[in-house]
Parts: C-alpha cells; sequence; structure tokens
C-alpha cells in the first residue's frame, strides 16, 4: 500500500508534457497541471487560431486563461525531494514517442533496451531476463533497440527473411528460395553483408585518400596566396620608389600601377579562395559520406544492414585537383620590369627636350590602356580557344568536338557532381578568363544564351543572366535580348548564325557582337568592374537537339 501511495503521489507531480517532474507548476481550468513553460509553449502554438486547448483531456478555452503558479503542487513537489522520492528517474523508463517500446509490458510501456531478431520482439530489462537466463533463447541474436522489425518479416510467407537473392538484388526468406526464387543466385544475409562489407571498406579507403589528398591540395594552395599577397606587396613597394624619381611628374602614374597590382592580386586571391572553397566543401562532403558509411557498417541486423546499403558508385575524378600548380613568387615582375623600363626612357626623354614630351607618350602596356579594337582583324588577335567543362554541364546536355560542342538530350549524358547544373541545359568553359579575350558562339537550330560568369556552386540552379554574378545575351531566330540581375534588355542588330564576344577583364568591358564573314556590329557593351575569375558560358533552350559550337 506504501508503494502505490507512492507510486500516486509521482503521478501526480510529473507534467504529461514533458514527462518529468513538474517545475513552477500551474493549474489550468479543467484542473490539470502542468509545468508553467511547457503549457505556455503548448498554447503559443495555438495563438493563431485562438482556441486554447488542454493536453490532456482535449478541453479547450477562449480566450487564452491567466497562468498562476499552484502553490499546493509546488509545496508537495518540494516535499517529495526532501523525502528522497524520485519520481523523475522511474519516468524516465517509459517509453517517449521517438523511444522503441518494449513489446510485452502491458499499459504504460517501459524503453527497450534491446530487440531479438529471433522473436522479433523488443524487450525492456525487466522482460530480456529470460533471453540470458534460459538455455533455450541460446541461439537468439539480441541487437539494439529497433523499431524496423517488422521489415524483416517476408510480406508472403511471414518467415523471418534470413537470405539474400543475389539474382534480384532483394533480401528473401528460406521459402522464398524454394519458390519463386527457386534457381537464383541465393545466399545468406550474413554471406553477402560480409562481401559487402568488403566493398564498403574499400570505399572508404578511396574516400580517405581522397581527404588526405584534398587537404594537402589546401595548403598548397594557401601557400599561394601568401605568394601572391608577398609578391603583390613587393610590386607596389617598388613602384612606390621608382615613382619617388619622377617627383609630382609620376604622381598619378603611381597611384594607376598601385591600383591595378591591388586588382590584379584581388582577382587572383579570389581565384585560389575560389579552389580552396571547392576543396573544403568536397572534403565536408566527403567525411559526411564517410560517416555515413561507418554508421552503416556497425549495423548488426544484416537484414537492415543490406537494406540501408547505398550504391556505391566509383568517386568521380575532381575537377581541381590536376589543375592545381602552386606558381612562383614572381607574379608581379612584370611590373617591376615595365616600370624601370619606363623610368629610363621617361629620364632620357626628359633630358633631351622637356617641354615636349607628355607622359601619354610613352608605349607601356602594362601602365595606359592600350586602344580598344575596332576590326575584326584586331578582335582575332585576342582570341581565346574556350573548351567546355564537363562536370558543369547539365547531365542532360552533350559535349563533342573536343568539349567545344554542345548539344541538349532528353538522356542522361553524365553523372551526378557538386558543380554540375541541375535545372537548365548550361554549360561552363573550364578554364578562366583573364586580360583580354575574343571569341565566336555558332548557334543551331534553336535559340542560345552566350554567356560570362563567376563559377561559383550556390548557382546550380540559376539560369545565366538572373544573378549579378552572370551575364548574358539571349540569341534567338528573330532577336536579341541582354541580362543580367533578373533585368532583361531588349537589343537590336542584324541577325546571324555567330556572336562574337569580347571581354577586357582588367578594364571591366564586356561586348557581344554580330559576326559575318569579315564584319561586326556591336549589339550590346557592359561597362564594371569584375571581382572574380571569369569563365565563358552556354546555355541551351530547346530540349532536344539544339546545338551551339565553340569556335
Amino acid at each position: 500500500m506504501a508503494q502505490k501511495g507512492a507510486q500516486l503521489d509521482q503521478d501526480a507531480i510529473c507534467c504529461s508534457i514533458c514527462l518529468d517532474v513538474l517545475k513552477d507548476p500551474a493549474t489550468i481550468p479543467c484542473g490539470h497541471s502542468f509545468c508553467m513553460n511547457c503549457i505556455q509553449t503548448h498554447w503559443d502554438k495555438e495563438d493563431e487560431k485562438e482556441v486554447y486547448s488542454c493536453p490532456q483531456c482535449r478541453k479547450s478555452f477562449t480566450p487564452r486563461p491567466v497562468l498562476l503558479k499552484s502553490i499546493m503542487l509546488a509545496d508537495l513537489v518540494e516535499k517529495q525531494k526532501k523525502t528522497g522520492l524520485q519520481a523523475a528517474p522511474a519516468d524516465h523508463c517509459y517509453a517517449g514517442a521517438e523511444d522503441v517500446a518494449c513489446d510485452v509490458c502491458t499499459g504504460r510501456k517501459l524503453r527497450a533496451c534491446k530487440s531479438c531478431l529471433q522473436c522479433l520482439i523488443s524487450y525492456c530489462e525487466e522482460h530480456l531476463q529470460p533471453h540470458y537466463e534460459s538455455p533455450a533463447f541460446g541461439k537468439h541474436k539480441l541487437v539494439e533497440p529497433s523499431k524496423k522489425l517488422q521489415e524483416n518479416i517476408c510480406s508472403r510467407h511471414n518467415e523471418v527473411m534470413k537470405m539474400f537473392c543475389r539474382t534480384d538484388q532483394q533480401c528473401i526468406c528460406y521459402l522464398c528460395s524454394v519458390d519463386e526464387h527457386k534457381g537464383h543466385d541465393t545466399v545468406s544475409a550474413a554471406a553477402e553483408r560480409t562481401e559487402r562489407e568488403r566493398e564498403l571498406e574499400g570505399s572508404r579507403q578511396n574516400i580517405q585518400q581522397r581527404i588526405q589528398d584534398r587537404e594537402k591540395e589546401v595548403k598548397l594552395l594557401q601557400q599561394e596566396v601568401e605568394a601572391v599577397n608577398g609578391s603583390a606587396d613587393k610590386a607596389v613597394e617598388d613602384s612606390e620608389k621608382m615613382f619617388t624619381e619622377l617627383i609630382r611628374l609620376m604622381e598619378k602614374r603611381s597611384s594607376d600601377v598601385k591600383q591595378q597590382v591591388r586588382s590584379e592580386q584581388k582577382t587572383e586571391v579570389n581565384r585560389v579562395r575560389k579552389l580552396q572553397e571547392k576543396l573544403h566543401k568536397e572534403i565536408s562532403y566527403l567525411k559526411k559520406k564517410d560517416a555515413t558509411l561507418e554508421l552503416l557498417s556497425h549495423t548488426e541486423d544484416h537484414t537492415q544492414f543490406i537494406q540501408s546499403y547505398p550504391s556505391l558508385p566509383p568517386l568521380g575524378e575532381s575537377t581541381e585537383s590536376s589543375s592545381i600548380n602552386v606558381r612562383p613568387l614572381s607574379y608581379f615582375e612584370d611590373v617591376k620590369a615595365a616600370l624601370s623600363k619606363f623610368r629610363d626612357k621617361l629620364l632620357d626623354v626628359l633630358k633631351e627636350k622637356w617641354t615636349n614630351v607628355s607622359p601619354t607618350e610613352v608605349d607601356v602596356d602594362i601602365l595606359l590602356s592600350q586602344p580598344q579594337p575596332q576590326t575584326r582583324a584586331e578582335y582575332l588577335k585576342y582570341s581565346r580557344k574556350i573548351t567546355l567543362d564537363p562536370n558543369t554541364a547539365s547531365a542532360r546536355m552533350y559535349l563533342s568536338v573536343g568539349n567545344r560542342k554542345a548539344t541538349s538530350t532528353l538522356e542522361q549524358s553524365y553523372p551526378s557532381h557538386i558543380e554540375r547544373f541541375i535545372d537548365c541545359w548550361q554549360v561552363l568553359s573550364k578554364e578562366s578568363l583573364t586580360g583580354r579575350c575574343y571569341w565566336e558562339v555558332e548557334k543551331g537550330v534553336g535559340g542560345i544564351a552566350v554567356a560570362v560568369a563567376y563559377k561559383d556552386n550556390e548557382t546550380v540552379n540559376e539560369k545565366f543572366g538572373y544573378s549579378d554574378k552572370s551575364w548574358a545575351l539571349g540569341f534567338y531566330k528573330k532577336c536579341y535580348d541582354f541580362k543580367h540581375n533578373t533585368f532583361t534588355t531588349p537589343v537590336l542588330g542584324p541577325k546571324s548564325s555567330k556572336v562574337g564576344v569580347y571581354l577586357d577583364q582588367s578594364a571591366g568591358i564586356l561586348s557581344f557582337w554580330s559576326v559575318s564573314e569579315e564584319t561586326m556590329t556591336l549589339l550590346h557593351r557592359v561597362q564594371t568592374t569584375f571581382t572574380e575569375p571569369l569563365y565563358a558560358g552556354l546555355r541551351l533552350y530547346a530540349p532536344s537537339g539544339n546545338t551551339a559550337e565553340m569556335l
């Protein structure tokens, strides 16, 4: 009777929401009591409905009742603590919503501590004792509590599935092996798991090796960042010393050189940072995959292991690993050399006849802006061979002609990749574009978009021209348009099957041209500041059979 009274006291001081001893108990109008914070949180979720209910009896109240601390219950809780009765630990033994409950317990069920693969039942500590004490249960396999025991039962024969059919790649029971799977290649689930564990271990070793390789490459890239910064700082220091010799005459030129060096420095550092970011993401992805496979390897239930076992496609080649090459430290030595030459020329000229010399007459490419090309022949001097990157191409796009021609298709041509465009027929160039570049694109029967863009893994679902990270000229049968940051500008110009693209990355100039045999007509020109390495891009509009080729 004493035990029963204690049990009643324990139930009286427990919150039915958190199943713990009441904290700041509050009694609501229907008479039930809860922790003050628990009932307030519960009613906060019902604010939109403006009807507040009791979590225990479901009685509703309008308006929201004002909650006051229950002095009597608070005193009762304190007395329970002083008498040493432990209500919370007892409650914590009961199964909650996320726990596996004991299948043998009646009434309020205790948490299960083991599941039996032979009995297909989960047991609490008390009901599990016969498995430890009776020889009859000696061959039963006990595993961590599982809610998926019934998935081990054959739906046709109601038998435990302890075999695996390699012919049909599915778990079966022994009756299936002599029925619809008769004559198939069947083995025990344990044997199949052993075979797949070998594959899993090989896959993990490949992932771990890839992680080590990527971490080494990250360190190399960090060294390149330091080299870029160090070389840039040295170039700026040297340029300042030389311009001091020219006093006031070259102050403006000194500012120009510093700005250009910093611009190039920023571009190079951004390029390397981008590579680092990609490698960090790949490392994170590989670590998560490795952790998932490790967790799977610890699954004790053979059937659960096989059913949860993922396909293990071979790891694809990294897009950046082979291209990482730490450059020599003399990034900006050409700046120093050009400045030295310019200084010597200018000093010689100043000695001869100061009044007739203007600094703008000195031909030093790195200091003074060169005039922009005027004819197609001049543009072709900056012609670049553009190849398309298969790792960025949409899975429903096929590359050919040495990865210079793109064709839209309804078939899936490429496996998944972190840089691959997902929802549109798009592809980026493999090479980044620096300095002055010119290339031409010839379209097939359907519309296309010719673009330049930053390479950003977060934009694999964005169409070219629909963010501030890409600039695109739409190139259709009867018209053109230009898109950037979701804004569309109609473009007028002669129709042609060929469009030329000119980029002066340092000057921030991007222009699109309609190209015929020997003539070029300007379609659209952009003047901006490019802050990251740029890549050429193509987008195909027709869902199948449309083509575009880099010339």
